[in-house]
C-alpha cells in the first residue's frame, strides 16, 4: 500500500511539472521606458506561447516577429519615431526580447476633405467637415483617423447621397512637428431622390399593402435609416424567413432619375402545425394543438386555431393578427374563444370575443425612448361561473356578461424577450370593467409590473434578476366581485413552491377566495454553464388581499432551484421548489416546465 502510495504521489507530482512547463509565457520580453498604457497594449500584441525554445534561432524569429507586433502598435497609437530592436538574452536558456524606445507621440493636424467629382451641397459639406470630429493637437491614433473617414461618408450618405465612396486617403507624417495629417478625398456622387418599391416575393404579400407602410413618399430625398426601417418593419411581422430592402443601382434609374427600393421577400410555408405540452405537479398535465395560416390577406397576416385540453383551461380559440393596421407598427389583434375553466377556486364556462391594437414606438418615438408599447381594446365575455358563497359555502352560479376596456402601457428596455441579461422592463394596466346578468356592477382593475436584469460578471454568465407585480381592485367587496375576476396567487408564474391559487385567503372548507390586491415579488440568480446549459436559484413572495391595498402578514414565500436547457430561440427550463411559510399543508415539492424564463 505503501508503494502504491508513493507512485500516485510522484505522478501526481511529474503532471504538475508537466504542467508548469507547458504554463504559457510572453513570446518575448518587452523592455524599455513605455508609458503604462503602452506597454500594456504591446504585451497584449506580442501574445503569449506554451511552446518552449528549442534554440537561439528560434528565439531570434519570436524576436523578430514580436517586433513586427510591436511597430503596429506603435503606430496605431501615434508613435511614428519610434526604435524597436529585436534581440536574444545571454544565458544557456535563449530568451526572444525587444528593446523599444517609443519617442515623442505625434499630434494631429488641421485635416482636410477634399471632393471627387461634383461636391455635394454646402449643408452637406458643413456636416461632413463637423463628423470628422478631429481636434488638432490630439494623439494622431490611426483608429480615429480611419474612425474620421466613415464618419464623414456615413454622413453624406444619410443627406441623400446614396452612393457616395471614399477615394484612397492619404496621411502626412511630419517629423519636423511631430505632426500626423489626414487628407480625405470623398465623391459624393449625385442626389438621389426615391421612387415606390418593387416587390419580389415567392409568397403572397400583395404590393399595394407593402407600399402602405413604406416609411417614404415618392420623390423623397433618400435616406439609408427609412430603408433600413421599412425592413424592420417587415421583419417585426415574423411571416417572412428572409427580408432584403436595399436601393436600386444607379442603372435601374426611372426616367426621372429617381431611384426604386428593391424589396425580397422570402415567405415561410403558407401553414404550420405546432403541439405542445406543459406540467406541473398540481396542474397535471396540458396538451396544446395549433394551426396556423400566414398571409391568408396578403398583408403579413396570422390566422390561428388552438385547442388546448388541461386539468385547469380547455378551449378552442380563433387568433387573428393584422401588423401595420391603419399606420405602421401598430398591430390589430382578435380573438374569439369557447372555454371550460375548472380551477380549486372556480368553474367558468363562457364565450369570448376580443379586439386590441398595440401601437409601438421606436428611436423617434414621443417618450424618447425605444420598445414602448401602448394597447388600447376591449372584450366581451358571456359565461357562466361556478363557485361557493362566501359565508355560506353553497354553490352559487352566476351567468354573467362582462364588459371590459383595456388600456395597458410597457417599456421594454431589456436585451433579449425570452433570456433577458441586462435592461429592464415596466408595465401598468388599467381595465374597466361592467358586469350584467345577474344584476349591474362596475368596478376597476389595476395593475403594475416591475423587472430588472443586473450582470454581475464581465461576460454576463450570470445575472441577478428580479420582479415586482402589483394589482389593486376598486370599487366594490369581495363578494361583489366574480371569483374569475379577482386577484389570485401562486404557481409557476407567480409564486413557486405553491400550486395554482394556493397563495391568500381560503374559505371555511379551503377553498381559495382570492382578493382585491396583490403582491409578488422575486429573485432569481441565474448561471450559464455553457452554450447549452444553465442552472437558477430562486425566492419569490406574495400575498393576496381581501382589502384595495395588501395585507403583507399573510405572506407565503417559496425557493428553490431549475435548470435551464436553451434552444436556441429561447430557454426551457424546469424548476423545483418547495414552500418555506407552508400553513394549510401543501406539498412539500411542486415541479414547472415551460418554455422561457419564469420573467
Amino acid at each position: 500500500m505503501a508503494r502504491l502510495v508513493y507512485a500516485v504521489a510522484a505522478g501526481a507530482a511529474l503532471c504538475l511539472q508537466g504542467l508548469c512547463a507547458a504554463a504559457a509565457e510572453p513570446k518575448a520580453q518587452v523592455q524599455g521606458d513605455l508609458p503604462a498604457d503602452l506597454r500594456a497594449a504591446v504585451v497584449r500584441a506580442v501574445g503569449d506561447t506554451d511552446r518552449p525554445i528549442e534554440n537561439r534561432f528560434e528565439a531570434r524569429r519570436r524576436a523578430r516577429d514580436a517586433a513586427e507586433d510591436a511597430i503596429a502598435v506603435l503606430r496605431s497609437e501615434g508613435y511614428y519615431a519610434y526604435d524597436v530592436q529585436p534581440d536574444v538574452g545571454e544565458g544557456d536558456t535563449p530568451r526572444p526580447l525587444i528593446l523599444i524606445t517609443p519617442g515623442p507621440r505625434f499630434h494631429l493636424g488641421q485635416a482636410r476633405l477634399d471632393w471627387i467629382g461634383q461636391p455635394p451641397d454646402p449643408a452637406t459639406i458643413a456636416a461632413a467637415v463637423a463628423a470628422l470630429a478631429l481636434k488638432p493637437g490630439d494623439p494622431g491614433r490611426a483608429a480615429e483617423v480611419v474612425a474620421a473617414e466613415g464618419r464623414a461618408v456615413s454622413t453624406v450618405q444619410k443627406r441623400g447621397y446614396a452612393d457616395a465612396k471614399v477615394q484612397p486617403r492619404q496621411v502626412s507624417v511630419d517629423h519636423a512637428d511631430d505632426s500626423v495629417t489626414p487628407d480625405y478625398r470623398i465623391d459624393a456622387g449625385a442626389l438621389v431622390r426615391l421612387d415606390s418599391i418593387r416587390l419580389t416575393t415567392n409568397g403572397r404579400t400583395k404590393a399595394p399593402w407593402l407600399q402602405g407602410i413604406v416609411p417614404w413618399k415618392p420623390g423623397a430625398t433618400y435616406d439609408p435609416d427609412q430603408v433600413a426601417e421599412l425592413e424592420r418593419r417587415l421583419l417585426d411581422t415574423e411571416v417572412y424567413q428572409t427580408v432584403t430592402v436595399a436601393l436600386a443601382p444607379p442603372a435601374d434609374a426611372n426616367p426621372d432619375g429617381t431611384r426604386p427600393v428593391l424589396v425580397n421577400l422570402d415567405e415561410r410555408q403558407k401553414r404550420t402545425i405546432e403541439a405542445g405540452a406543459s406540467y406541473d405537479t398540481t396542474d397535471g398535465l396540458g396538451l396544446d394543438a395549433k394551426w396556423t395560416r400566414y398571409s391568408l390577406f396578403g398583408r403579413a397576416d396570422t390566422f390561428s386555431v388552438l385547442g388546448r385540453v388541461s386539468d385547469l383551461d380547455s378551449r378552442v380559440q380563433l387568433d387573428l393578427s393584422l401588423p401595420h393596421w391603419l399606420t405602421p407598427q401598430q398591430t390589430l389583434a382578435l380573438r374569439t374563444a369557447v372555454y371550460d375553466s375548472n380551477t380549486p377556486a372556480y368553474d367558468q364556462k363562457g364565450f369570448m370575443v376580443s379586439a386590441d391594437a398595440t401601437h409601438r414606438w421606436g428611436h423617434n418615438s414621443i417618450f424618447g425612448l425605444t420598445g414602448t408599447y401602448i394597447t388600447w381594446g376591449g372584450s366581451i365575455d358571456v359565461s357562466r361561473t361556478q363557485e361557493l358563497g362566501l359565508q355560506t359555502l353553497t354553490p352559487l352560479g352566476r351567468d354573467l356578461v362582462t364588459f371590459t376596456g383595456l388600456a395597458d402601457a410597457a417599456l421594454d428596455r431589456s436585451d433579449d424577450p425570452l433570456d433577458p441579461r441586462r435592461g429592464w422592463r415596466v408595465s401598468a394596466r388599467i381595465e374597466p370593467t361592467f358586469l350584467t346578468g345577474d344584476g349591474s356592477f362596475a368596478y376597476l382593475k389595476l395593475q403594475a409590473q416591475v423587472t430588472g436584469y443586473l450582470p454581475v460578471d464581465t461576460q454576463g454568465d450570470t445575472v441577478l434578476a428580479g420582479r415586482v407585480h402589483l394589482g389593486s381592485i376598486t370599487n366594490g367587496t369581495v363578494g361583489d366581485i366574480p371569483a374569475p375576476q379577482r386577484f389570485f396567487a401562486g404557481g409557476g408564474g407567480s409564486v413557486r413552491g405553491f400550486g395554482f391559487q394556493e397563495v391568500g385567503p381560503r374559505l371555511a372548507d379551503n377553498t381559495p377566495e382570492g382578493g382585491l390586491s396583490l403582491t409578488e415579488a422575486s429573485v432569481e440568480l441565474r448561471h450559464r454553464l455553457n452554450a447549452k446549459w444553465g442552472v437558477v436559484a430562486f425566492v419569490d413572495a406574495g400575498t393576496v388581499g381581501l382589502n384595495q391595498l395588501p395585507n403583507f402578514s399573510q405572506s407565503s414565500i417559496g425557493a428553490g432551484f431549475g435548470v435551464r436547457y436553451n434552444l436556441g430561440f429561447g430557454p426551457i427550463r424546469v424548476d423545483l421548489a418547495t414552500p418555506i411559510t407552508s400553513r394549510r399543508g401543501e406539498p412539500p415539492l411542486q415541479v414547472y416546465v415551460s418554455i422561457g424564463q419564469s420573467f
